[in-house]
């Protein structure tokens, strides 16, 4: 990651942290959290293994599934991307 990335990130970043997400996330109890931004996470996808980015309405869960696979540094990109669109 680039420093302004890495500082980001170190902006975004949250001690993981269980969410719910009704399609598949039952089985495991849910999807760890590791990042939020406004209203956007970058969660961990333990059945695809991998990382992805979904937006949420309320804290504690989520509805969109993704099963990308990305590894972290991706999913943190495309956040960072979307931050300085919208600034």
């Amino acid at each position: 990651m680039s420093e302004e990335v890495r500082r980001f990130w170190d902006r975004i970043k949250i001690a993981p942290e269980k969410w719910q997400e009704p399609s598949m996330g039952a089985e495991g109890g849910g999807f760890w959290v590791v990042a939020v931004l406004d209203n956007a996470i970058i969660w961990y996808n333990d059945i695809e293994e991998g990382f992805n980015t979904s937006p949420f309405t309320s804290w504690g869960s989520f509805e969109e599934y993704w099963c990308n696979q990305d590894e972290l540094q991706w999913s943190v990109q495309n956040l960072f991307k979307m931050d300085k669109t919208s600034a």
